[in-house]
């Protein structure tokens, strides 16, 4: 098998044109994932963490895949290249499986921290290492301020921190898996439209996990609530979110692409105040303005 075609980082990671549409893309994106725990407060309880990814993976599967076959195009284009193929889908469907399975163990603060936390760095990491191309000030310094607010906004709201070693490794595993997606689908989206990429990646990833559903228990579907509910996180922070998160990968890099996703545990923190009644101290006001001020560092044009 032959090395898959690699475009110049000029024509992958468009950073010093027009970054501010794709940025706003992957921060709808963002938005839309947030959402992602508020809704899980509503699922019945006792549902596993693991059977919530599972499902999650599976419904948006299914649901850009009957995307592709609406709007075609799959067939168009060069042939996909193998490499990047296996490894965004690898990324995808692993991190549902890291992610919860770290949470599980570490708990949400730690569990979120490390496993978003770690993903714009390895992303930075290994866009140099794939292109030789160091990701920019804009992204160290955004990266900084969006980590530490995202640190401040996660552990003031947790009275005990517990640090469980292999969870912290499961936690950065589902980092890395992110990470590891969103290189490669750069190099799959260098030829293909957004939605062909999506739902060929997400597809293949849904038939993954699809084998989970005859080891966890899923009866909670079968309730109106638990239904809603899955719909919601496949349909919507799955097929939805990551439609629009492919769109402004096109536009922006890698590196910038996975940083901003750190809108994520900000939009979580609000809907905790105005959907679920948390209530936020002074320590996580800051955490959240500091996210904000790494936002606007982002969306900026890139030097």
């Amino acid at each position: 098998m032959g090395q898959p075609p690699i475009s110049s980082p000029q024509s992958l990671a468009i950073m010093s044109t027009k970054p501010s549409s794709g940025a706003l893309l992957v921060l709808t994106a963002s938005v839309l994932w947030g959402t992602t725990g508020t809704a899980q407060t509503f699922a019945p309880a006792g549902v596993s963490p693991l059977a919530v990814g599972s499902v999650r993976m599976v419904f948006g599967g299914i649901a850009l895949v009957l995307l592709v076959l609406i709007r075609g195009g799959w067939r168009d284009g060069p042939r996909w290249p193998v490499l990047p193929t296996l490894l965004a889908t690898a990324g995808v469907a692993g991190y549902q499986l890291f992610f919860f399975a770290g949470v599980a163990r570490t708990g949400v603060a730690v569990g979120t921290i490390v496993g978003i936390g770690s993903s714009p760095i390895l992303a930075g990491l290994l866009t140099w290492l794939v292109w030789r191309q160091w990701p920019g000030r804009n992204w160290f310094v955004a990266t900084v301020l969006a980590i530490a607010g995202c640190a401040l906004l996660i552990l003031a709201g947790s009275s005990s921190v517990h640090v469980d070693v292999l969870g912290m490794f499961l936690a950065m595993g589902a980092g890395l898996a992110y990470a590891i997606f969103t290189i490669a689908g750069k190099i799959l989206l260098a030829d293909r439209p957004p939605h062909v990429v999506t739902g060929v990646v997400f597809g293949l990833g849904a038939l993954f996990l699809l084998p989970l559903w005859w080891r966890l228990d899923m009866s909670w579907l079968i309730e109106p609530r638990g239904l809603l509910v899955g719909l919601h996180l496949g349909v919507v922070t799955m097929a939805v979110a990551y439609l629009v998160f492919t769109m402004g990968l096109k536009r922006v890099s890698a590196a910038t692409a996975v940083s901003l996703t750190l809108a994520e545990p900000l939009t979580a923190g609000l809907l905790g105040i105005f959907v679920v009644g948390e209530q936020l101290g002074p320590t996580a006001w800051l955490g959240i303005g500091l996210l904000f001020a790494g936002l606007i560092v982002l969306t900026r044009q890139s030097d």
